[in-house]
């Protein structure tokens, strides 16, 4: 069976991109939302609304993405669940995460959030870039040739 992309699609700003690229590779394309979404027309693309409930969303993907799959999330623990199921997860900056790189990005995703509880840091996101679209596009496209 064809690899599938999944996309963690609440607060994703590369959505468009990641339909884009997987229809010009005739890829099924699933966005899983916890609301509403504009409707994307396409034969390739399922739109998929969970609840509310909280990691409803996530735990719908894990659910469905199966081996080798492609997971597009910037939620670093989504990209560690879908790395055990053997997928692969990309985020909006095309930052492939990896068996070598997700310990460490959880590690840090726990240390900023302490360090934001206790009023260290602030909890601004950098602002998502041209740059940061592009790396994106690249990063699929290759990782798409990789595992087709």
């Amino acid at each position: 069976m064809a690899i599938q992309v999944f996309v963690d699609s609440d607060a994703c700003p590369v959505k468009d991109e990641a339909v884009r690229v997987a229809t010009r590779y005739n890829l099924h394309i699933t966005l899983v939302s916890n609301q509403g979404m504009r409707p994307i027309a396409g034969n390739n693309i399922k739109q998929i609304v969970v609840g509310a409930k909280f990691d409803e969303a996530d735990d719908w993907i894990v659910e469905h993405a199966s081996e080798g799959d492609i997971v597009i999330t910037a939620d670093i623990q989504l990209a560690a669940r879908c790395l055990k199921k053997g997928c692969k997860a990309l985020n909006h900056t095309g930052s492939l995460f990896t068996g070598q790189n997700i310990g460490s990005a959880l590690a840090m995703r726990e240390l900023n959030a302490h360090l934001r509880e206790t009023g260290e840091i602030k909890g601004h996101n950098p602002v998502f870039s041209k740059k940061d679209r592009s790396q994106f596009l690249q990063s699929l496209d290759m990782l798409i040739q990789k595992s087709t």
